[in-house]
């Protein structure tokens, strides 16, 4: 992607973008990268990014630091934090690291994937822009605040789980809102806090957190999205809740702030591989309600969507994606993608 070449990105950084579509489903991610790709692209050109430089550790132990980003972008002070974590871990069991002064950092899976890697549990979280009504409210003061968590098994097998604090992602509400097809209850809400199926009337409003309303436990994801801020907004001194700035502006720093967990399993009981291997096997080894679809671990929907892009040779691109991507490339000046036969148009 030289698209980001000018922008300090290396391959490792680049790589977190190429995992979105590895890992998941391509109408989702498409829509990620779309915004993400305008996103960084806008911040950079704008100036409100800073292209070049590198974090700086401001302050740290043997198992902990904390991290000024410099206002580089995510992915760039997302693999220095992830990597000074690991790098702990090995030394002495833990590492903690939060950054603030950080932006937009791709999905929190990658980081925690980069700890599995070296046969340890690794957990990522950010902050993000608010697009999330809290239990009992009507207006957005937490964002989708992701939690990621992988755990090394035997074999190569693993458990990582990536998921949203809110109910869904805001890519799924745009889709439903560009289809004219109503979501689901539960979804989101209206500017007055009162669920709603109406697409529309969720973007003007906001998502509500994981579990719904308070009868059905969307306090629980509430909750949960308050403890990210915690790890990211609070610790680490950065920009939180509803002074963050939205997703749409982009005429001032957005100063997020995130976490990178690494913890070496052999610096507590020893056999920690063979009893993940064990609790994966349990569950999938359920009889399933349904025999047409099986009981899985977190983890295994994107193994699937990883395992077909290699028999594809590649990862498909909706056309929406590459008409923007190339867009976004003759308006910096660099090579536009070359077409395949591997374009999804629906």
């Amino acid at each position: 992607m030289c698209l980001f070449s000018s922008a300090n990105l290396q391959l490792l950084d680049l790589d977190v973008l190429v995992s979105v579509f590895k890992c998941g489903c391509c109408c989702l991610c498409s829509l990620s990268l779309y915004f993400s790709t305008d996103m960084y692209v806008k911040d950079i050109q704008s100036g409100i990014c800073a292209k070049d430089g590198e974090p700086e550790v401001e302050k740290e132990s043997a198992a902990t630091a904390l991290v000024d980003g410099k206002n580089l972008l995510g992915p760039v002070v997302g693999n220095f934090c992830m990597n000074l974590a690991i790098k702990k871990a090995k030394e002495v069991g833990i590492g903690w690291v939060v950054a603030h002064g950080s932006n937009h950092y791709g999905i929190a899976g990658y980081y925690a994937l980069q700890a599995l890697k070296e046969n340890m549990i690794g957990m990522s979280f950010t902050n993000t822009s608010p697009l999330v009504v809290p239990t009992r409210g009507k207006e957005c003061t937490l964002g989708t605040n992701p939690i990621s968590v992988a755990a090394p098994a035997k074999d190569g097998d693993s458990f990582v789980l990536d998921m949203a604090t809110s109910a869904v992602a805001l890519g799924k509400v745009e889709l439903h809102y560009r289809r004219g097809d109503p979501i689901p209850e539960g979804w989101g809400c209206d500017s007055e806090g009162k669920l709603t199926t109406d697409p529309e009337k969720v973007l003007d409003g906001g998502l509500v957190p994981i579990g719904g309303n308070e009868a059905t436990g969307g306090y629980k994801g509430y909750g949960l999205g308050m403890m990210v801020e915690v790890f990211c907004g609070i610790l680490a001194g950065s920009m939180y809740s509803k002074h963050i700035r939205t997703w749409k502006v982009t005429d001032r720093v957005a100063n997020l702030g995130q976490c990178f967990v690494a913890i070496n399993p052999e610096n507590f009981a020893p056999g920690f591989n063979d009893r993940m291997s064990d609790l994966l096997s349990i569950h999938r080894g359920l009889d399933p309600a349904d025999p047409d679809t099986p009981v899985l671990a977190a983890g295994d929907p994107e193994r699937m969507n990883m395992k077909k892009c290699e028999e594809m040779g590649g990862i498909p691109y909706h056309i929406n994606v590459v008409n923007h991507m190339n867009e976004c490339a003759k308006n910096i000046g660099v090579s536009p993608l070359l077409p395949c036969d591997n374009l999804i148009s629906n």
